[in-house]
């Protein structure tokens, strides 16, 4: 059996797209982006927890990135996890990313026109907790 390395993401971008040409024509954008949650502290006050994740985006999906995306913009996201290694100074580093396969832009028309965006709170999706039931006992009604 093969693994699966998949990541789907909601979030909003923490800056602008940093935008990189390398040989043959090939373009890589990165920008971090920022999923949040809520919950409740032990005192029962309720807080925020906000994740960060490096996102780079590659070829086409780059120039779409560039050209649409900037701080503040709500995307979901679908990739990747990737991390590179190095060494430096005797000591092996680690750098963790997402590489983004598709990306969907959402929010509103007039969210993508303001040219100064804060990173507003994203609310968590509700869950509704379906009740158990308990599967019905047929033994009885057997018509044989």
């Amino acid at each position: 059996m093969s693994s699966i390395n998949k990541v789907i993401l909601i979030g909003r971008l923490g800056k602008d797209p940093e935008v990189r040409a390398f040989e043959n024509n090939v373009k890589k954008v990165s920008f971090p982006l920022a999923t949040s949650e809520h919950r409740k502290d032990k005192e029962g006050n309720k807080i925020e927890v906000t994740e960060w994740h490096n996102i780079v985006c590659w070829r086409n999906l780059a120039d779409i990135a560039e050209q649409y995306l900037a701080k503040g913009k709500l995307i979901y996201l679908e990739g990747r996890i990737r991390t590179r290694s190095w060494e430096e100074s005797g000591v092996k580093k680690y750098f963790t990313e997402i590489e983004a396969s598709t990306f969907t832009m959402l929010g509103s028309k007039e969210e993508g026109k303001a040219t100064e965006r804060q990173i507003p709170n994203v609310p968590p999706p509700v869950i509704e907790k379906v009740p158990e039931t308990t599967e019905p006992d047929f033994t009885d009604d057997l018509p044989f």
